[in-house]
């Protein structure tokens, strides 16, 4: 986990993520030097929202060699399908389009 504080002081970071967990709640993480790490605020809480433009908001100062919103399905699961060997993830490139 890494702090957004702590985020300010890198030039860039390889790629910012904002995970899709459920019906309209998000989550961040960002990948530095190959690692993936979850953004908490300043007491250690995780980034969480309802609303993806407050978090890129929040993030707005980040800059990132690459942002995407990432989606993983459990759809296979539910329906009784096969267990997957690699993960049902979607991913797609995500611009700020600085609605805040």
């Amino acid at each position: 986990m890494i702090k957004v504080s702590k985020l300010a002081k890198y030039f860039f970071v390889d790629k910012l993520i904002y995970h899709s967990i459920d019906i309209s709640l998000y989550q961040v993480s960002v990948v530095l030097e190959g690692q993936e790490h979850y953004v908490t605020d300043d007491k250690g809480k995780v980034l969480r929202s309802f609303k993806l433009i407050e978090l890129q908001k929040t993030l707005s100062g980040v800059k990132a060699k690459e942002t995407v919103l990432r989606h993983e399905s459990a759809y296979d699961e539910m329906i009784g399908g096969p267990e997957k060997i690699s993960p049902n993830t979607l991913e797609v490139p995500l611009g700020d389009n600085q609605l805040y």
